[in-house]
């Protein structure tokens, strides 16, 4: 179980780059579903109407802000990234695709998928590489960089143990 919550493979240097991500992507994701929150079965109502369930609506909104804070914390991060990636890959298909919306937008604010395109590409990396050793993950399921489990500090390029 410990390997599914925690993949475990990337360096104490690599895990610096996925905590940038994770904390960029996360307070990102917060912020975009802030407002998705505050009205979690009907959201997209205020967007023009939608077929949506609501409970699909509120699993949408969760994946947002509460994925978000998971991202940034790097708790529970595969389930955080797993609501995130479908609900992006959900708006290119609802939305972005069936728009017929450019990949990069040919004037400024045109409508484009290329955020959404990146935002499934980084989930999938989180599902596919796990949080780094800088997460709570790692410290409750794995080895974090300098932490007891872990006893590696950062050394130059690479990481050492002491």
């Amino acid at each position: 179980m410990r390997a599914v919550l925690y993949p475990g493979a990337v360096s104490c240097r690599g895990s610096i780059g996925l905590l940038l991500l994770r904390v960029v992507m996360g307070a990102a994701f917060m912020f975009h579903g802030w407002p998705k929150i505050q009205n979690p079965l009907h959201w997209m109502e205020t967007r023009g109407g939608s077929e949506v369930p609501p409970a699909l609506q509120a699993a949408a909104a969760i994946a947002e802000f509460g994925g978000g804070a998971a991202l940034i914390l790097g708790l529970l991060t595969l389930l955080a990234a797993l609501g995130i990636a479908c609900t992006m890959a959900t708006a290119l298909g609802m939305v972005h695709l069936r728009m017929g919306h450019a990949f990069v937008a040919t004037a400024p604010g045109q409508p484009s998928y290329e955020l959404a395109a990146v935002y499934l590409a980084a989930a999938i990396l989180f599902l596919l590489q796990g949080p780094g050793k800088l997460s709570l993950d790692a410290f409750l399921f794995g080895r974090a960089c300098g932490g007891a489990k872990g006893n590696t500090i950062v050394a130059g390029e690479e990481a050492r143990s002491i």
